[in-house]
């Protein structure tokens, strides 16, 4: 199973594991919907984790790669999801197990508290430098998380970063020998937080940019393409 989750502690801990790099599909994001669901219901908060080698690499390749029309279906069906994430009513926090790239860096945008593990991981939008325009929906993720002085190495220039590097551009707020534990703890943490305003202040901060996208995603992603 790519996408498995336990309530630990009051936290929904969910974890991706391909046994390679998470590549974003279909399947995987109806696991992090179904996901989502679950927290709702049964824990505080969520805690997002990957496996030894990556968080996720981002879309899946064998998708982006094909017929534009699945291209598009898989990065819309993406950037609903990363949406869903990022105006969650409840705190989200990310182990950044291993490498974070493309969409994998989208999801650290996306959550509230990201917490890398002490290692040679690539964490970055690296877009640009495989061909594909930066869609509207993560050019404003990264106007919003990422610091400004950063902004323009981060997306225009597609540059990646080791985890050092992540923390300064804004991918990542720390960095911990153990981020698994150390992530946990911290969805625990901010699980005691009065939980309706916590949902209405992200909600306040959050909402028109999300409502903004969804309602552009369709031309937004219309001629998405990847150059050769």
């Amino acid at each position: 199973m790519t996408v498995s989750a336990v309530v630990e502690d009051g936290v929904l801990v969910v974890t991706l594991d391909d046994g390679k790099m998470n590549a974003i599909n279909h399947d995987l994001l109806d696991g992090l919907h179904d996901a989502l669901d679950r927290a709702v219901d049964e824990a505080g908060a969520v805690c997002l984790r990957g496996n030894d080698r990556a968080l996720s690499a981002g879309f899946d390749l064998s998708v982006m790669t094909g017929p534009p029309d699945g291209m598009r279906a898989l990065v819309t069906a993406g950037a609903e999801w990363i949406m869903r994430l990022y105006l969650h009513p409840q705190p989200t926090v990310v182990a950044v197990t291993g490498h974070a790239l493309a969409a994998g860096a989208l999801v650290l945008l996306a959550c509230d508290t990201r917490i890398a593990a002490d290692g040679p991981s690539k964490i970055g939008l690296n877009e640009v430098a495989i061909g594909l325009a930066l869609p509207a929906f993560a050019s404003e993720l990264a106007l919003a998380r990422l610091s400004k002085r950063y902004l323009t190495r981060a997306t225009v220039q597609a540059e990646v970063f080791d985890p050092a590097g992540a923390m300064a551009a804004g991918y990542v707020d720390r960095i911990a020998d153990d981020c698994v534990a150390d992530a946990l703890a911290e969805a625990k943490r901010l699980s005691e937080l009065r939980r309706g305003a916590y949902a209405r202040t992200k909600r306040s901060i959050r909402k028109p940019m999300v409502e903004h996208v969804l309602q552009f995603l369709d031309h937004d992603l219309a001629e998405l393409i990847i150059e050769r």
